[in-house]
């Protein structure tokens, strides 16, 4: 069977811009449906902040492969096992937060790859073929080119190393975790703030420099947004699922009782 292409990848690696949106609490295998239906091109399923077991995340990964929309899961910095766990069962990429240094994007990036890029164990032919593998050396390779390996960069130290970090083979993705780093910097919550640009000049000449892409993650105000894409980040958190839900659920009930004024 063939493998299952990463389209959200490709896309990003030939200069286009990918949107996913952050998934906390919905748990039907219809989220990926939702996400196409909205224009999206990956889910980032949470499972360092949202309420996800490892069954219920791979579920909705497994859901996703036929629709062309990528399933990237967070874990917790650290889980790397619950990380393989996932990608052998439908998982396209895996999310690390919280990276500092290159020593830990070189373990990350060793952990999601095959031998003889990285260390990751075989645990049989895993759901990107359809459970069905006929050549095991050449389905690790196609693997190894389809999964989509991302560190968060959310503290000054991780600024300061970018460019060691970017330098790491099988990492393909440095991703913002604004909020958090704004709050180290002393700034919390101020996504306009010039020392946030200079960390994302700073990461995102990196990533020019290395070939690697940059991320943004946290970033709601759309004159923010429209400042760091400017910057080149191509792979784009745009909302999350308990978000959109208030935002469209609150317009509406804001209208609807502008009606009668109660």
């Amino acid at each position: 069977m063939p493998i299952t292409r990463n389209e959200a990848k490709r896309k990003m690696q030939s200069g286009g811009m990918a949107l996913g949106f952050q998934v906390y609490h919905l748990r039907s295998i219809a989220t990926p449906l939702l996400a196409a239906a909205s224009g999206h091109d990956f889910l980032f399923i949470d499972m360092e902040h949202g309420a996800f077991s490892v069954q219920e995340a791979s579920q909705i990964c497994i859901a996703a492969l036929p629709t062309g929309i990528a399933p990237l899961v967070r874990v917790c910095a650290g889980a790397l096992d619950e990380g393989t766990r996932l990608l052998d069962n439908g998982a396209m990429g895996i999310v690390v937060p919280h990276v500092d240094t290159a020593a830990q994007a070189k373990r990350i990036a060793d952990a999601f790859r095959y031998p003889p890029a990285g260390t990751r164990s075989w645990g049989g032919p895993p759901a990107l073929f359809g459970y069905q593998v006929a050549d095991v050396a050449q389905a690790q390779r196609e693997i190894n080119d389809e999964i989509l390996t991302t560190v968060m960069i959310e503290s000054p130290e991780a600024v300061r190393n970018a460019d060691a970090i970017a330098a790491v083979p099988g990492i393909d993705v440095l991703l913002f975790g604004s909020f958090d780093l704004t709050t180290e910097l002393g700034i919390p919550g101020q996504m306009g703030h010039q020392k946030l640009i200079d960390a994302y000049k700073v990461v995102g000449d990196a990533c020019r420099e290395h070939g690697k892409i940059l991320g943004m993650g946290g970033i709601n105000d759309n004159a923010d947004a429209a400042r760091y894409v400017g910057m080149g980040c191509r792979y784009v958190l745009t909302g999350s699922d308990h978000s959109y839900v208030i935002a469209g659920a609150s317009d509406k009930a804001k209208f609807m009782r502008a009606l009668t004024n109660n």
